[in-house]
């Protein structure tokens, strides 16, 4: 078994505690950020908001449907967000930090998970870090229109 990481980050024109506070969210502001064409289901089985939160998610990505069941941890309260699925490896951390003297935010989204091995898992390692790229851009994307709604005139 081998283990690839992808990350991608963007600027948002909003505060860090306005990002974070949609990322968080996990009945709302959450959902609404996430690619509806990869992401089928989002449902949360305890909590909803940051730590302690615990979602299932459902993924069709290029025809491979995979479950996740995610616990939330806040390793650093207000400015880091972490996703675990731990029986598939899986780890995804959302990074927030204030850009531009807190006009903005800078937003990192992580994730680090364990491949099958053999053949199968060099086609994942060379394959799923684009793919996921790709994901990460049009999530990014999605979260600065929701942040920016009714901010500007």
């Amino acid at each position: 078994m081998g283990i690839y990481q992808v990350e991608e980050s963007a600027i948002i024109d909003a505060p860090a505690a306005h990002v974070f506070g949609i990322i968080s969210d996990y009945h709302e502001g959450h959902p609404a950020i996430l690619p509806a064409r990869y992401f089928t289901e989002m449902r949360v089985t305890q909590g909803g908001r940051g730590a302690g939160t615990m979602i299932t998610i459902k993924m069709n990505v290029l025809g491979t449907k995979a479950i996740y069941q995610m616990t939330v941890s806040e390793p650093e309260p207000g400015r880091i967000l972490r996703e675990e699925d731990a029986a598939a490896g899986v780890v995804t951390t959302f990074t927030v930090d204030p850009a531009n003297n807190g006009a903005q935010s800078k937003v990192t989204l992580c994730t680090r998970a364990r491949t099958s091995s053999g053949l199968r898992g060099w086609l994942e390692r060379l394959m799923t870090p684009t793919i996921t790229r790709r994901i990460y851009r049009e999530e990014l994307a999605q979260l600065t229109t929701v942040a920016t709604m009714g901010t500007k005139q």
